[in-house]
């Protein structure tokens, strides 16, 4: 990261205590809304007792739904249950066993719209910070930084980012990614120009890919490593562009903003996250 900003500096923090002052006694709100008398998010959830989670159910390592176990799975998952636990003024693991927490897939172009009809509290769904998405809706610092990917099969011939002029590129709905390549081509130098295809959802794209619908597959790298295999390959994975900052949004001006922030804050500074980015095989 390039600039100085108060999402940069979170080791200089100490431990911060997350759940302080949520003392709070539930009062009536609607199943999914925010609708406390009181206009307390954190009242409505505890009166609810559980918190709705939007995350990715495609996702290896961050939010996966395993298909065994039918149940969802990786760092997102379970800082979800950490948000939860900062909520309730319960130990992660009574969080877990509680199971204080209803997740609801959410695509790029459903995640805003469910916070802001109140059918979810929180979105951590490898979403990425911008400062466009700051005017609608509130972000914790991030939690996990990432990189734009851009993924071919290894026989399509192309080798190196100029390899992409005229090529089709398949994106997700409502992403960074063209804009964010595009930069990268200009920055970079590289005479090129793809043309792009909007799909709804990942599998879309990488089925788009595999069947020859579209050229490449450019997503972050984290989502393009659920889909890679030893036919496919990254181009030039030595470039780095379209840095990706994780971040945790809720309902601007909301009440459980700042717990999730102070809760991603402690995480960060106690190594919970550096721990659970090992566990999830995300270094």
């Amino acid at each position: 990261m390039n600039k100085m900003s108060r999402r940069q500096f979170l080791g200089s923090f100490g431990a911060v205590a997350a759940v302080a002052g949520l003392g709070l006694v539930g009062c009536s709100g609607g199943e999914g809304g925010s609708g406390s008398d009181s206009g307390s998010k954190i009242e409505t959830i505890k009166s609810r007792g559980k918190l709705n989670c939007g995350v990715k159910a495609d996702v290896l390592g961050y939010g996966y739904l395993n298909t065994e176990t039918n149940e969802y799975e990786g760092l997102e998952i379970d800082l979800c249950y950490q948000i939860a636990a900062a909520v309730f003024d319960v130990s992660y693991d009574e969080a877990k066993e509680k199971d204080l927490c209803d997740f609801t897939t959410v695509t790029p172009k459903t995640r805003g719209p469910l916070i802001d009809n109140d059918s979810l509290d929180i979105v951590c769904a490898t979403y990425t910070i911008t400062p466009e998405r700051e005017e609608d809706w509130d972000f914790s610092d991030p939690y996990r930084v990432d990189h734009v990917g851009i993924m071919v099969m290894k026989d399509s011939g192309i080798s190196e980012m100029a390899d992409l002029d005229g090529k089709l590129i398949g994106v997700s709905q409502g992403s960074t990614t063209r804009d964010a390549i595009l930069t990268m081509l200009e920055d970079e130098g590289i005479s090129a120009e793809p043309e792009f295809n909007e799909y709804p959802d990942y599998p879309s794209i990488n089925s788009a890919l595999e069947s020859g619908n579209v050229d490449a597959f450019a997503m972050d790298r984290s989502t393009l490593n659920t889909y890679m295999n030893d036919k496919k390959e990254l181009v030039q994975p030595e470039i780095e562009f379209g840095e990706q900052e994780y971040g945790i949004a809720t309902k601007k001006g909301s009440d459980l903003s700042e717990v999730v922030n102070d809760t991603v804050t402690e995480l960060l500074s106690n190594g919970w996250l550096d721990e659970e980015a090992e566990t999830w095989n995300l270094l």
